[in-house]
């Protein structure tokens, strides 16, 4: 397993699952997942396997030299099964904050969502908390998925922001959320 060098502690456990620093052999799972929700995410294309490959090759693979990366990506596992992946991205390390990114299996949304987030949400806010001393971590979604809200209100994120009609997808205009949580 490779090993963030800004963190001390590199595996997080929450009920029956952990995170890990992101392994490359779930690249192709990660790539489907997102290929198959690309409806919610901030990527303009579906991926491809040289794609996947040269973005694992060259930006994760320095992630993990770094004193202070713009990200920390893990493998989210049940067992050793990858379920979804995510981390802490546009880490702003002057200001203290940084971005939560998350999914999880598409097959897993249906029935299991609130149950991924939940844990996901537990685990990662100990990495940003405990780790990096962050003061606050939030979320940028398109306002497409409204099971994400309540999840967010449950773990103690509060809606910080609404950018009206800020990304056009499909035939409309959609609105940005942003939630965030102050880790005093």
């Amino acid at each position: 397993m490779r090993e963030y060098k800004c963190l001390s502690k590199q595996t997080y456990s929450f009920n029956e699952y952990k995170i890990v620093p992101i392994r490359d052999e779930d690249r192709y799972d990660i790539m489907q997942w997102r290929n198959e929700q690309i409806y919610h995410l901030r990527q303009s294309k579906h991926l491809d396997k040289e794609s996947q490959d040269r973005y694992f090759n060259t930006v994760i693979a320095n992630l993990f030299e770094k004193e202070s990366p713009d990200q920390i990506l893990f493998s989210y596992l049940h067992g050793n099964e990858c379920v979804g992946y995510g981390g802490l991205v546009h880490i702003n390390w002057i200001d203290k904050n940084a971005e939560i990114s998350f999914i999880m299996k598409t097959k897993l949304e249906k029935n299991e969502f609130d149950l991924h987030w939940i844990n996901f949400l537990t685990m990662i806010n100990l990495v940003a908390v405990t780790e990096l001393n962050l003061i606050k971590s939030f979320t940028y979604a398109f306002d497409l998925r409204p099971k994400l809200y309540t999840v967010l209100d449950y773990c103690g994120y509060k809606l910080e922001a609404r950018l009206k009609k800020h990304k056009y997808i499909g035939d409309s205009f959609v609105d940005i959320l942003i939630h965030s949580k102050i880790n005093e």
